[in-house]
């Protein structure tokens, strides 16, 4: 059975840092492609960062230079570092693990990043 399970969201002040983790089960980790993505109230989902298996990275235009992802295969997860944090960057945060041209594509549950003062 395959888990994707995020960890790492919560309350942070305008200015501040998280960091978010996602860990997998079930998976053949190295051959898969991962992604957070995220969804604000009342707002599509959408890209936040992506890491292929080769370790290529794609960034939103709006988290360029701020948000870092990164994984470990070892571990089977994949991280995002979040720093210099915005209202606006308040959503669900969601991990998100593909192969095969998103023939094989799995979703967490996602964890909620509130940026507030």
């Amino acid at each position: 059975q395959v888990q994707v399970v995020e960890s790492g969201g919560g309350l942070v002040q305008p200015g501040g840092s998280l960091r978010l983790s996602c860990t997998t089960s079930g998976i053949i980790f190295n051959i898969y492609d991962m992604g957070w993505y995220r969804q604000a109230p009342g707002k599509q989902r959408e890209l936040v960062a992506s890491i292929t298996q080769g370790g290529s990275t794609n960034y939103a235009d709006s988290m360029k230079g701020r948000f870092t992802i990164s994984r470990d295969n070892a571990k089977k997860m994949v991280y995002l570092q979040m720093n210099s944090l915005k209202p606006e960057d308040t959503a669900i945060y969601y991990c998100n693990a593909n192969v095969l041209n998103k023939k094989y594509d799995y979703w967490g549950q996602g964890t909620q990043v509130t940026v507030s003062s």
